[in-house]
């Protein structure tokens, strides 16, 4: 397991989408899989390099060894082979050298049949003073060449992956504080085969201190095998003295030292497989908010529920512009239902409200009770709007934000959430790129996970959900556009300063005449930007521009005008998409472009019901 960049360059992303023959038809995120495991690969091979450089230097690296260490496939394996040779601190082990015990514990091994105390009686001096301390110095050398030995390490490490059980015991006296854990407070299950979210309610509260973890085999089957591992290890052969003394220092060793080295090499690994699940599924959450049905341009009335504070109320037109704002009390402490119902009425009539969004916070069922009576005393003859319940997570911090502060400058704070509700209504995607995704509220235990992570993989997720669906470059607004492929924040700012100043773009091409977009830029961005009305026919499409003169030689030879032809599948049965490959474009790109070509500028995103 590694730290996954998550994010794609946008060279990456323009390629998985208008390159297709360079890639082999791979999405953005099997790309993005590459891109990781290309940087681990990456880091690997700079450790690699450093450490096979360290031992060098120390005049200890033999052949065997470099091949060893070359052939390492994970960091795992290649950090067990540095251990002997890692720089360290003073050690027990250093002390009992120093102290002239490293002989002793090669007569031990050497010379089975002999007692350890009486050959411990040899060495004795004015820092060793007793056949205790001299066994115990043995004991100390052994287990540090035990605890360096890189083939020991791996096969307790592949081991206690099976073997292991994850155990949780609640701290005396914490019962009480700690009650939301009680499911833990004496748990234990398979440590290999605890989900993500189980792992993340340990592991929290492991850290409010209302249990005690523990990862370890089961101690009357697992721990001795795991002691005879370490004695396999050292070359027990029967029992003899020397061999019943060394079986003694195996187990010590697993008690004191490598139990607790597995513990934690467990525990690190727990923890990022825990992290990398929830990220998963904060990232499938995101996607699934992000690439819901968009309602479209119709007249909404957003309502923000709140019971003491009254349900605030925003009327947006179908391009989302804020036409009327008004705060309803139908709930206590006011009570007035009679006034809310009656402005809602009037709200309908008034602005020709075709759907109705109601946040999901508290008193969004009684709210929507409200509007449903309320909604009955619309004449039989005029169409009652919809209402549909709406996630408003995110919304209050949006409200509360600069953002929302200069789009809303006049509007009280409270009222802005009912807009955004209104228009995530008409377009969830983009509204909510302007929430930063760890504000949405995808998944339970968020602030736990590794937060660059967690941020890396919803930016990506935000990227390619607008990278897919496109953006109507003469609607949106700049936090959109900072989401396109190649359009930084400063020049997506620009690119709508420009269209305030000058008017709609009447062309892709005419995004070439904002300040700071230069060529490389325009080429980056342009295909996941959509114009209804561009004098190009083309610009309405997913299309790239230098694609187009692919797309007119398709057209072309269909004799027809471009436009007689876009959405006209019919039109283009008998193309062949291999008669238009070149040196530039390949089968996969062309064959999107008859695609595009037969429903220009659909969305990906699924119809709204």
């Amino acid at each position: 397991p590694h730290p996954p960049s998550r994010r794609l360059s946008t060279r990456q992303r323009r390629k998985a989408r208008y390159r297709k023959e360079v890639t082999g038809g791979l999405d953005d995120t099997q790309l993005r899989t590459l891109a990781d495991r290309l940087t681990y690969l990456r880091e690997l091979e700079a450790r690699r390099g450093v450490i096979l450089n360290s031992i060098k230097e120390q005049g200890k690296l033999t052949d065997d060894l470099a091949r060893a260490i070359t052939g390492a496939e994970t960091k795992a394996a290649l950090e067990d082979m540095y251990l002997p040779f890692k720089p360290k601190r003073r050690t027990k082990a250093m002390i009992a050298r120093e102290n002239g015990l490293e002989p002793l514990l090669r007569a031990i091994l050497d010379d089975r049949n002999a007692a350890p105390e009486e050959l411990a009686a040899a060495y004795l001096s004015e820092a060793v003073a007793s056949v205790k301390d001299a066994l115990d110095g043995a004991r100390d050398i052994l287990t540090e060449e035990l605890s360096e030995n890189a083939t020991l390490l791996g096969r307790l490490r592949d081991f206690m992956r099976a073997e292991a059980l994850i155990t949780a015991k609640v701290v005396p006296g914490k019962e009480e504080a700690g009650a939301k854990f009680s499911d833990y407070f004496d748990h234990r299950e398979a440590w290999s085969k605890i989900p993500a979210h189980r792992a993340l309610a340990i592991l929290r509260a492991a850290k409010e201190e209302v249990v005690t973890v523990d990862i370890a085999p089961d101690p009357d089957t697992g721990a001795p095998r795991a002691v005879d591992m370490i004695a396999a290890a050292i070359g027990i052969r029967g029992d003899a003295p020397g061999d019943a003394w060394l079986r003694k220092t195996a187990g010590w060793v697993w008690r004191v030292k490598l139990s607790l080295s597995m513990y934690v090499d467990l525990m690190g690994d727990l923890r990022n497989r825990a992290h990398e699940e929830a990220i998963a599924v904060f990232a499938r959450n995101l996607k699934d908010l992000l690439l819901a049905a968009p309602a479209g341009p119709r007249a909404t009335l957003g309502l923000d529920p709140g019971i003491r504070t009254g349900v605030k109320a925003a009327v947006v037109d179908a391009t989302g512009k804020v036409l009327a704002t008004e705060t309803l009390y139908p709930f206590q402490p006011k009570n007035d239902l009679r006034g809310a119902q009656a402005a809602v009425l009037s709200l309908v009539r008034k602005h020709g409200i075709e759907l109705i969004a109601i946040g999901n916070g508290t008193a969004s069922r009684e709210t929507e009770r409200m509007v449903a009576d309320a909604l009955k005393a619309l004449p039989a003859d005029v169409k009652r709007p919809a209402s549909v319940i709406v996630s408003e997570a995110g919304a209050s911090v949006y409200s509360a934000s600069e953002l929302a502060a200069k789009e809303f400058p006049d509007l009280d704070v409270s009222l802005r959430g009912a807009v955004s509700i209104a228009r995530r209504l008409q377009d969830p995607l983009a509204e909510l790129v302007k929430i930063t995704p760890q504000s949405i509220g995808v998944g339970q235990y968020q602030h736990d996970v590794d937060q660059r992570r967690l941020t890396q993989a919803l930016d990506a997720v935000v990227e390619d959900a607008v990278n897919a669906v496109g953006v109507d470059l003469n609607m949106a607004s700049a936090p959109l556009l900072a989401r396109v492929a190649g359009l930084s924040a400063s020049l997506a700012q620009a690119v709508v300063a420009h269209r305030d100043a000058q008017g709609a773009f009447p062309s892709r091409k005419a995004l070439l005449k904002v300040a700071g977009l230069g060529p490389k830029a325009y080429e980056q961005c342009a295909g996941f930007l959509r114009l209804r009305d561009s004098v190009e026919p083309l610009d309405a499409t997913s299309v790239h521009p230098e694609a187009y003169g692919v797309a007119r030689r398709i057209v072309q030879a269909c004799g027809r005008d471009i436009r007689a032809i876009m959405g006209q599948p019919e039109a283009l049965r008998g193309v062949r998409a291999e008669d238009y490959v070149d040196d530039t474009f390949g089968l996969p790109t062309v064959r999107d472009i008859l695609a595009e070509l037969e429903k220009p500028g659909r969305d990906p995103r699924p119809s709204f019901v």
